[in-house]
């Protein structure tokens, strides 16, 4: 919920994986805690032995159900655009899979620089650095996790399920409404050194 709204479509996803198995699942529940990884999501309603399964199938589903419902946030491409303008470059690190972090910006047509997938949480950290980000923009906890791990400025956005107290609170530089916001805040970061050009930011796809 950062770059990309995917409520629709991962609840699509758990929709079809429902009516296969004839497990009910509370899609409700299940868009609140977007964006933790796929196993500790499935482990709410699969017994322990079958989460491996589940996310092969759950894999096998997404592409066909989730890509097409996918739809990018208000703002993403102006912030992506307004980092390479002013000479930087972007990427996108997410907790979704790298085959489906690759579709997701490629269906997007999101023009980033690198893509990484597979990774939550403080083990963002390491991509992030590989590549040289100064600011990460995330919409969960996890996200303020990444930032911190990589030495980075955590940029908090509210469009995902943590609000601008709780992002605060956990330790995020700045929170901003959404993207809408961002060009503002990266021209007065520029503008106060804070920022120098070739800088890197990196934002994540809801997983």
């Amino acid at each position: 919920m950062t770059l990309a709204d995917t409520r629709t479509a991962i609840g699509a996803v758990y929709e079809a994986l429902s009516a296969e198995t004839g497990v009910p699942i509370d899609l409700g529940a299940v868009v609140s805690r977007i964006g933790i990884p796929l196993e500790d999501e499935l482990i709410h309603w699969y017994p322990a032995a079958e989460v491996p399964a589940m996310t092969a199938r759950y894999r096998e589903l997404y592409p066909g159900i989730a890509i097409p419902a996918t739809v990018a946030l208000p703002g993403a491409a102006e912030a992506i655009a307004a980092v390479r303008d002013r000479g930087g470059r972007t990427i996108v690190v997410s907790g979704k899979n790298q085959a489906d972090t690759e579709r997701t910006v490629a269906y997007l047509n999101l023009p980033v620089d690198e893509v990484v997938g597979g990774v939550f949480g403080a083990d963002k950290g390491g991509a992030l650095r590989a590549f040289g980000v100064r600011a990460y923009v995330g919409d969960h906890t996890g996200d303020v996790d990444a930032a911190r791990a990589a030495s980075a400025t955590s940029v908090g956005v509210e469009t995902g399920p943590f609000d601008a107290a709780a992002l605060t609170a956990y330790g995020a530089d700045v929170v901003l409404p959404d993207l809408l916001a961002f060009p503002g805040w990266l021209d007065a970061g520029l503008a106060d050194g804070v920022f120098t050009t070739g800088f890197t930011t990196g934002g994540t796809p809801a997983a």
